[in-house]
């Protein structure tokens, strides 16, 4: 056990399940997602105040998609910038720029998404949107708070038991006054590490960053242009003889412009340590360049520049996420990429998303701890992808474009292809988890369009009892329930709702899922706490009767849906279809975080009950 100069002191002690350092992006996600289930969560920050201007600056449709399912993106989606398009620009046989075509800012790779359209802002926005939601919970940050040491008890016992709290965090207070104590400990079951690139936690863990410097250096400037650029207020990819550059419009007027710099330039930017040295450059000199690299296009810069950094594009991954499945770092921790895809602010409130329930379930009892297990698995794996996606982006972006003179060069039909490819990727929609105990592919045939281990794709459907119409996704909010999805069929097909009868009878059972690991806590309580269950027919709104669905998947009558249009709207229907289901229908299980975690035939209770027996703890059930 290691000793602490202060550890003698008189300290201020406290206990948290949770306590998460860090009160960035992923940090302010999972304290939402943490404080909304219930969980004893503390976040700190030794950060006086959040971010105000510049850092990340953009939302993916994926994220998007996340935000809603929490009841948080429309706030961001009103007050960001909406980017549709991209354009893509290259070197004239006549020297300067010429407009080599435009796309839409979401490929056809990641069109299935919700928003056809990216949202721009500063970081800030997001901070504040976050921190607005936790307040709402009785949760602030607690700033001015700077962690000193941690402790882990590596005791095997400590480290498996529920009860325990075996990490120690040391505090001190940035903003005590003369006199007073600044030190605290905190006791907490588990902590989370979401203190950026240059993570205190990674390194207090001995987690290494795995990966590699690149020799490109870029700058970036925040500022509102007067130009005659006609993309002004769309994307940007742009490849001049002069060096690439990037634009992306944003919040308002400001329009942020990243600028390669050329070999030279780059040189004369780093110290001898192979870092950036701001000190040697100012933003004026990145605006020059890019003046240089628009031409013959004219740019000025007639007001304030609202931030500005230079910075090398390096690609790294943590060698682990965790250490004993009881610490863990998310975000910027543990990946760090080049800004160029706009992945890094969406990777981080996606890591903390995917681990949130999965801590909530083992905090309360209902999990085991091998759960958590899949976080790294899922989260490192996509780290992993993100990083090779962006050595290659980043290098066909840098790359010198191909020119008569200069043929080996990169073209605009690489450059475009590329961003076709990854455009599942770049917007999230498209990212698929490997199988694990979460992730069952036995039955995808039966549900050929709805792959496992994607998130579940929007789809208009109906409700029976009204007729109204509704989004999937919707009804699928990030409340820690397991979504199931019935796709009954047709009942009014006899053998077809006998085989949904059979189903509930097998489900409801002593042996059935829904009893083993649904109702906790009381025998009366049913399985609501942990089972949301949607049972969507194959009928038509002026002929269904929902009363024919077995009443135990009836709670309510809002719990019925028809694959129908909607009426006097030009959508909805063909969710079997799209979704690649017959009418024989098929069970959905869609997991907290909106990943379809695996689908079944309505006879297979049984490999049901063998998914969730995969990582669940069975009820206690109280007379």
């Amino acid at each position: 056990m290691v000793e602490f100069p202060f550890a003698s002191l008189r300290t201020k002690e406290s206990v948290v399940d949770v306590l998460i350092i860090g009160a960035g992006p992923a940090g302010l996600m999972a304290a939402n997602a943490f404080v909304k289930a219930g969980i004893s969560v503390r976040i700190i920050d030794k950060r006086s105040k959040k971010v105000e201007v510049g850092q990340a600056d953009g939302i993916q449709p994926r994220t998007l998609e996340v935000l809603k399912s929490y009841g948080i993106a429309e706030r961001l989606v009103q007050e960001g910038n909406r980017i549709y398009l991209s354009s893509f620009y290259d070197p004239s046989p006549e020297g300067g720029l010429k407009l080599s075509g435009r796309a839409a800012a979401n490929t056809k790779l990641s069109q299935k998404g919700r928003y056809p359209y990216s949202v721009t802002f500063h970081q800030g926005l997001i901070e504040d949107i976050l921190i607005d939601s936790i307040h709402k919970e009785g949760l602030e940050v607690d700033r001015s708070l700077q962690p000193t040491a941690i402790e882990l008890n590596e005791n095997e016992n400590e480290i498996e038991s529920d009860e325990s709290y075996p990490i120690k965090v040391f505090l001190r207070s940035l903003d005590s006054a003369v006199g007073e104590n600044d030190t605290e400990v905190v006791k907490a079951k588990y902590v989370l590490g979401s203190d950026g690139a240059h993570s205190w936690v990674r390194k207090e863990l001995g987690i290494t960053m795995d990966g590699e410097h690149s020799n490109y250096v870029w700058g970036v400037v925040d500022t509102v242009p007067s130009t005659n650029f006609p993309d002004i207020r769309n994307r940007c990819l742009i490849h001049s003889l002069e060096g690439s550059m990037m634009i992306i419009p944003r919040e308002h007027d400001v329009v942020r412009l990243y600028t390669q710099l050329s070999d030279e330039d780059a040189q004369e930017v780093i110290d001898v340590k192979g870092r950036v040295d701001l000190t040697k450059w100012g933003p004026e000199r990145l605006l020059e360049i890019c003046k240089t690299q628009l031409q013959p296009y004219e740019i000025t810069f007639p007001h304030e520049i609202r931030w500005w950094a230079l910075y090398i594009i390096g690609q790294r991954v943590a060698s682990a996420f965790s250490k004993h499945g009881r610490v863990f770092i998310a975000g910027d921790a543990c990946h760090t990429h080049s800004p160029k895809a706009g992945q890094g602010m969406n990777a981080s409130m996606n890591d903390s998303h995917n681990l949130a329930w999965k801590l909530a379930y083992v905090l309360r009892g209902w999990a085991d701890r091998k759960l958590l297990e899949t976080y790294e698995f899922e989260r490192r794996k996509y780290a992993k992808d993100l990083i090779d996606f962006d050595r290659k982006w980043a290098k066909l972006f840098s790359g010198k474009p191909r020119t008569e003179q200069n043929k080996d060069g990169v073209s605009h039909e690489e450059m475009f292809k590329a961003y076709e490819t990854f455009g599942g990727f770049t917007s999230g929609t498209g990212i698929q988890y490997a199988p694990s105990l979460i992730t069952n592919t036995t039955f995808q045939h039966l549900a050929s369009e709805l792959a496992i281990g994607t998130r579940m794709p929007p789809q208009t459907i109906i409700r029976a009892a009204d007729a109204r119409s509704f989004e999937l996704q919707d009804l699928l909010p990030s409340d820690t329930r397991f979504k199931i999805l019935i796709f009954a069929g047709d009942l009014h097909v006899e053998t077809q709702k006998s085989a949904l009868e059979d189903l509930v009878m097998a489900a409801t059972s002593e042996a059935g899922f829904l009893t083993k690991y649904g109702s906790r806590g009381r025998k009366d309580s049913g399985w609501a706490t942990v089972f949301d269950i949607l049972t969507i027919l194959v009928d038509a709104k002026e002929k269904v009767d929902y009363t024919t669905v077995p009443e135990a998947l009836r709670p309510h009558w809002s719990k019925i849906f028809i694959d129908d249009e909607a009426i006097s709207e030009c959508r909805g229907g063909n969710a079997y279809k799209n979704f690649g289901i017959s009418h024989n229908g098929v069970v959905v299980v869609v997991r907290p975080d909106g990943y379809v975690g695996m689908i079944a035939p309505l006879d297979g209770t049984e490999d049901i009950n063998k998914y969730f027996a995969g990582f669940m703890k069975l009820v206690t059930v109280k007379n």
